[in-house]
């Protein structure tokens, strides 16, 4: 078992990739605790867990309010004892998103306050954690549109991903020493439920695959296991990485012939 005896928190956990990966790390001998605003969701994924006779415990946060993102850590500690891998993997991508010229400022400021504050409130709490376990693994779930720009305009959501990018290198270079590894991982497009209600016609959909040497979405199940990889041992010398998981969509964002 890859997490054997480790404690993993992972916000965003009732769908997607938070999901995929909460099941993932529990087989791999993780205690999770799960963390959403989507208390029904985020229960079930729990009760999936204990099913399978693993341990896993649920707790409401809002990523973008401090105070719930301290208890959420809070949470962890007080469950489990300690936190070893802290998977800030919230994030909205919210409909209204456009190009400059449409998109409002409350959209502009919600995706910011989840997706990039999220993530640094979500750290601003579990490093103390982390150092207080003797180190661990912190994931960051960016994109590929933190690298590049995206074929369907996503201008909040885009600027969000990138910030988070830019977060984590610099938390990787701060913290390197105290033996906490910071990583990025940047997801391709995705068949989850957050890209298919964005994507939400034939045409968007085409927008995007057309640019992905690979010809297809790729699935949470695969997000998850470059999660557990940045989470365990394998991943010992790897810090302050992007590590893209797209596809080839970076590597080659042409249109094909």
């Amino acid at each position: 078992m890859k997490l054997k005896d480790k404690v993993a928190l992972i916000t965003g956990g009732s769908s997607g990739i938070g999901k995929a990966s909460a099941i993932l790390f529990a087989k791999e001998g993780a205690k999770i605790v799960i963390a959403d605003v989507n208390d029904d969701g985020g229960k079930e994924t729990v009760e999936e867990i204990l099913e399978m006779g693993y341990s896993a415990a649920y707790v409401h946060s809002d990523v973008s309010r401090s105070e719930d993102c301290r208890k959420m850590i809070e949470f962890a500690e007080s469950t489990y004892g300690q936190l070893d891998i802290l998977f800030n993997n919230a994030g909205i991508m919210d409909s209204r998103d456009d190009n400059a010229e449409v998109t409002n400022e409350d959209t502009w400021d919600l995706t910011m306050n989840i997706n990039a504050k999220g993530v640094f409130l979500g750290c601003k709490y579990g490093i103390p954690a982390l150092k207080r376990a003797g180190g661990g693994s912190i994931i960051n779930t960016a994109s590929f549109v933190s690298l590049l720009g995206a074929a369907t305009p996503q201008i909040a959501y885009t600027a969000s991903k990138g910030a988070v990018l830019a977060l984590s290198r610099e938390l990787a270079v701060i913290h390197a020493r105290e033996g906490i590894r910071v990583n990025a991982l940047c997801p391709g497009p995705l068949r989850t439920e957050l890209l298919m209600k964005f994507l939400d016609t034939e045409e968007k959909k085409q927008r995007r695959l057309v640019h992905i040497p690979m010809g297809r979405f790729g699935e949470a199940e695969e997000m998850a296991k470059a999660a557990l990889f940045l989470a365990s041992e394998d991943s010992s010398y790897i810090t302050g990485s992007d590590f893209v998981v797209d596809g080839g969509i970076t590597a080659a964002y042409v249109t094909p012939e």
